[in-house]
């Protein structure tokens, strides 16, 4: 009988015990590029004058690398050409990784599984097969660069063509901004964001085209690409995310239009048409992607409540945005349509789902309001700020929006430390507890007795 030979490390310890887990190798992988960054930017090379300090650095790694675009200093004015290189690298990384990462979980999640559930789960996703890594990496690849070429390149004309940008200028401000929009970072490399260009269509619909497609998720646009001429044969999480993404974009660009239409502020001083297509942008970026063609803290209160909704909600699931993700939103809807109708299942556009979808959504969703409303309650002891304005940019944070009403660079230490370890947690967070919950499913062998307590 043959014994396979186990490598030992230090008392005997076995080399396997030293594994990580998914988990962990990715929060570990994504740290080890924050520390990095972090150093970077905290380089003299970084920034135009001072250095930055050590906050201000792991501030703008994290919401670089998270691909959130909170900022604590003016990015065009505080950091160096190198500094801003730094940080789209950082964007880079951070939204390639994440797509690339969460497909590759949900490969993981299926290998874990039988192998007729394996069978059943590739036929019915319609996109890649079971450990066909290299194929899923390579595709993500594609969709992004081609993505940030063609939205490069338009904005490279309207910036050298329209606004009389010096040509190597211009090339730069449309790689920055394709980059930045496609992995929904909303960092600009403007002082007031895209505010000059809020009436131009040619700037504002190339970056929200990007944003759009980015945050839909690697899975839809794959499938998309094969099957966009025959709606009926989508799976449910495309049918999901397109019908989801669709209503939102068109309920916010009406309720912000509607709200801001007569602000003097913001939409008020443009005409009817700038109004529409400003209201529109306003409504893209917090799916999640951070731009702003208004003066955020101007808006009315009920404007970001609005936006409040969207940010939470966020984009598709393995792709580039954050939030709560629109097919987590949408279970949840038909979960609460089915108790109002007596179903006995929930169904869910023509499929019905397994009780386990029911429990993985109710836990994101109930994990994620406590980690915002825990969050809004610590940051509002600390400064003078009102529910309004903290509530935003917490739940800017955790979604990886970056949207701000002005306060972010006001808050102290200790609150800042709070919205840096918020998009750390919004970025991984619900990509890897899905994953857990999916993966740590046990069947018990005995049941406890039922008993049902009051309800309502």
């Amino acid at each position: 009988m043959r014994l396979r030979r186990t490598a030992v490390l230090g008392r005997g310890v076995p080399s396997a015990s030293f594994r990580l887990t998914p988990g962990q190798a990715i929060t570990l992988a994504f740290g080890s590029v924050l520390a990095v960054g972090t150093a970077l930017l905290s380089l003299p090379a970084a920034t135009e004058e001072r250095s930055a300090t050590f906050l201000e650095a792991l501030f703008t790694a994290t919401s670089a690398l998270c691909v959130t675009g909170h900022i604590v200093v003016d990015t065009p004015v505080f950091w160096s050409p190198f500094g801003q290189i730094v940080i789209m690298v950082l964007i880079q990384i951070g939204g390639f990784g994440v797509m690339s990462l969460a497909t590759l979980l949900g490969l993981l999640v299926a290998r874990r599984l039988g192998l007729r559930t394996r069978l059943t789960a590739v036929s019915e996703t319609h996109t890649v097969a079971v450990g066909d890594v290299r194929r899923v990496l390579v595709g993500v690849a594609v969709i992004t660069l081609a993505t940030e070429v063609v939205v490069a390149v338009l904005l490279t004309g309207r910036f050298w063509l329209a606004y009389d940008e010096p040509f190597g200028r211009a090339v730069w401000l449309g790689v920055f901004h394709a980059v930045s929009s496609f992995n929904n970072a909303g960092f600009a490399l403007f002082s007031d964001n895209l505010m000059s260009f809020a009436t131009d269509p040619w700037i504002c619909l190339p970056i929200c085209a990007a944003i759009i497609l980015g945050g839909m998720g690697f899975p839809v646009i794959m499938e998309l690409r094969r099957r966009i001429r025959f709606p009926r044969r989508w799976t449910l999480n495309t049918v999901t995310v397109v019908s989801g993404t669709t209503f939102l974009l068109v309920a916010g660009a009406v309720a912000l239009t509607a709200l801001e239409w007569s602000n003097p502020a913001t939409l008020g001083p443009m005409d009817p048409a700038g109004r529409i297509l400003a209201g529109f942008t306003m409504s893209v970026m917090p799916r999640t992607a951070g731009f702003n063609s208004i003066d955020v803290s101007q808006m009315h209160g009920a404007s970001w409540y609005v936006t409040d909704i969207l940010m939470f909600i966020g984009g598709g699931p393995a792709g580039t945005a954050g939030g709560l993700k629109i097919t987590t939103f949408a279970v949840l809807l038909f979960i609460i349509v089915a108790e109002l109708r007596g179903d006995t299942a929930v169904n869910m556009f023509g499929k019905r789902l397994p009780r386990s979808t029911h429990r993985e959504a109710l836990t994101v969703a109930l994990l994620s309001l406590a980690l915002v409303v825990g969050s809004t309650l610590a940051i509002m002891v600390m400064t003078p700020f009102g529910l309004d304005r903290v509530l935003f940019e917490v739940i800017s944070a955790f979604a990886t929006v970056g949207l701000s009403t002005g306060i972010t660079a006001d808050l102290p230490a200790a609150a800042q430390l709070i919205l840096i370890v918020l998009m750390f947690i919004g970025r991984l967070g619900p990509v890897l507890l899905g994953t857990a919950l999916a993966l740590t499913r046990q069947k018990r062998m005995y049941e406890l007795p039922k008993e049902r307590p009051i309800i309502g």
